[in-house]
């Protein structure tokens, strides 16, 4: 609780104490007008300066006049009436009630998000060139440089370990509460926090560009953009607060006047003013206004503590309303990295097949390299390889104990007239030949990510209709993979602006629901802005795909769409909650108030009540409704999806 709460707490503590007080009290006439007008002042100053400010700038149709006018005029009928005052500082009182639970929410809800605010580092710690460490702004810091992290602080910029291993905490902005291992050659964010080890890293990119300044960046634009439902909240109540004011006056004045005139009796000028004040109270469009934006920000800020960062209320409103998700494949449904899937040999042991292929490329820097000496893992085990020749387009050839070990595609097993041939599996064949004899062939092939087979399942099971898969492999390999991730539809072979036309083609087929594209690549950017839901890998994703996406995913877990998808649903669905049962209690409460069978109390319930119980039932939407590891058990529970 902040200073201002703790404040307004004490006043409507102060306030109700001297209301209850005084109606003990043996005072009357104008001593007992003093005395009410105390809590009067104590609790309602701030709304009645409001009401003024806003009738000075012309600005006055809002909830503080309507609360002015009412509590103002029901003094003046006590005065007149020498009635009771206790009514007019009740609805000052429980407004301000209402007020403090909406601010107390809002704090909570905001929690969340503000906890990203601890992830933008103060300082770095800069190696300099005679390996001085100074500590600089973050800044001040050039790419290329070295910085040094400590145990307990904070990563500053993007960059790439150089020396030292450690553990990151991620938490701030993934939500992951395991820690993630990092060592030299890993590529680390700003943000995480270093646990345990002395990490250097080289940056590569500056302060303004890098992950921390980016989140933050996204979080504060979030609220800028507002959804259908507050758009049309906000231009109600503008339309709305001016014809309830007019329709109080005609309240207030045209039945005495016809009772007056045209009927020849008592106008009751007292009753119906009374009338007109209690629906002032009533019409009050607090509860719309407060908890309206508040459900989205508190949905927003539960996606956030889920490392989903959502850029606005509005595309939490349309994500609601996805039944198509089109995913691209590489990084987003599979690692981007490629792995060993299979080896085929009839000369030699499958073991020695890796072994020579793996020393022959030693020294490459291509991924598919790195995956041969990673499967085989052994490279010191005493082996001579010399004359390590590099030929372009086809492979590497090089002197392995003595035997020329030849490593590449077919344009190289052709070449030296080795005769290779076809396999079944799916993936990238790289072919051995020994002293000019074929040997086997190794598949490589990407990873499908770890929950991409949840995920899925998951998405099935939160409405989702279709699933499709973009991407610009080989057929024989997008439908493997789309067969065993169980996707609807499959589209290989496709370059970036194919991609554009498949999604526009879907878009045109679509009578309803919407249509959100999940991608990582930096030729993902343009699907991501045409899509009515643009989804990007925050961890691994490029810049322009994280800018052009409206969500991004801060961990690259694909499983975290379906746990988004349930907090869009949730708050949408807590949105037309409230305002069903805001609207109609008012409209059931006006019409009693109208025709004399409510008073100020049915009144400030209207009003008051209903706004205290939406705020509470906004606040709902700040609860995930289940941890991203419990979708993934039941995801796992599910039957299998039926594929197109």
């Amino acid at each position: 609780m902040n200073q201002k709460q703790k404040k307004n707490l004490v006043r409507i503590v102060v306030a109700a104490v001297l209301m209850i007080a005084l109606a003990y009290a043996p005072l009357a006439g104008l001593p007992r007008f003093m005395a009410y007008l105390v809590p009067y002042f104590i609790i309602g100053y701030d709304i009645l300066y409001k009401a003024g400010k806003g009738i000075r700038n012309r600005r006055a149709f809002d909830e503080s006049l309507l609360m002015a006018i009412a509590t103002i005029g029901a003094i003046a009928l006590a005065v007149y009436e020498d009635g009771d005052y206790t009514e007019a500082i009740a609805v000052m009182l429980f407004y301000q009630v209402g007020e403090w639970f909406q601010s107390y929410a809002v704090n909570r809800s905001r929690r969340d998000i503000s906890d990203l605010m601890d992830i933008r580092p103060d300082y770095a710690n800069l190696q300099q060139a005679d390996g001085v460490i100074e500590r600089v702004d973050p800044y001040e810091v050039e790419i290329g440089s070295v910085i040094v992290v400590k145990p307990g602080e904070k990563i500053p910029l993007d960059g790439v370990v150089v020396e030292g291993t450690s553990s990151l905490n991620t938490v701030a902005l993934t939500g992951e509460s395991l820690p993630r291992e990092a060592r030299e050659g890993d590529e680390v964010i700003s943000g995480c926090v270093n646990i345990n080890g002395l990490l250097k890293i080289k940056t590569t990119k500056e302060f303004d560009e890098s992950t921390a300044s980016k989140i933050l960046e996204m979080v504060e634009d979030a609220s800028s953009r507002k959804s259908r439902s507050e758009d049309f909240i906000s231009k109600f109540a503008r339309v709305y607060t001016p014809i309830v004011v007019y329709a109080a006056l005609a309240l207030a004045f045209l039945p005495p006047l016809v009772r007056w005139f045209g009927m020849g009796m008592a106008p009751e000028w007292g009753t119906w003013i009374y009338r007109a004040l209690t629906f002032l109270v009533i019409s009050c469009p607090c509860a719309l206004v407060v908890s309206i934006p508040l459900s989205f920000f508190a949905g927003i800020g539960g996606a956030s503590r889920q490392g989903v960062l959502v850029k606005g209320s509005n595309y939490l409103e349309t994500l609601s309303e996805v039944d198509t998700v089109v995913f691209d494949k590489t990084g987003t449904l599979t690692k981007g990295v490629f792995q060993v899937n299979a080896i085929h040999t009839d000369k030699l042991d499958q073991n020695e097949l890796l072994h020579l292929a793996a020393h022959v490329e030693r020294y490459s820097t291509h991924p598919i390299a790195e995956s041969l000496r990673n499967a085989f893992g052994n490279e010191a085990d005493g082996c001579q390889v010399e004359k390590v020749e590099e030929i372009a387009g086809h492979g590497i050839r090089a002197l392995v104990n003595g035997r020329i070990v030849c490593v590449g595609n077919a344009k190289m097993m052709d070449a030296i007239g080795a005769k290779w041939h076809e396999c079944d599996e799916v993936g990238t064949m790289v072919h051995v030949a020994v002293d000019g004899e074929y040997a086997g062939h190794i598949i490589i092939a990407d990873v499908v990510k770890d929950h991409a087979h949840e995920a899925i399942r998951a998405l099935k099971r939160n409405g989702i209709k279709k699933t499709v898969m973009l991407t610009g492999d080989s057929r024989r390999t997008a439908d493997k993979v789309a067969a065993d991730l169980q996707l609807d539809t499959v589209y290989s072979q496709l370059l970036p602006q194919d991609k554009v036309a498949k999604v526009e083609e879907l878009l045109q087929q679509k009578k309803t629901g919407k249509l959100a594209f999940v991608g990582d690549g930096i030729n993902d950017a343009p699907v991501l802005s045409r899509a009515d839901v643009g989804i990007a890998m925050g961890a691994l994703g490029s810049d322009a795909a994280i800018e052009a996406a409206d969500i991004v995913l801060m961990d690259d877990d694909p499983l975290k769409i379906s746990v988004a998808k349930r907090i869009a649903r949730k708050t949408l669905r807590i949105v037309k909650q409230n305002i069903w049962f805001s609207v109609g209690v008012k409209v059931l409460v006006l019409i009693l108030g109208a025709l004399g069978f409510a008073n100020m109390w049915a009144a400030i319930f209207a009003d008051v009540g209903v706004m205290v119980l939406a705020v509470l039932n906004a606040v709902r939407a700040m609860f995930v409704p289940k941890s991203v590891w419990q979708v993934k058990e039941n995801s796992r529970n599910l039957p299998d999806a039926t594929v197109a």
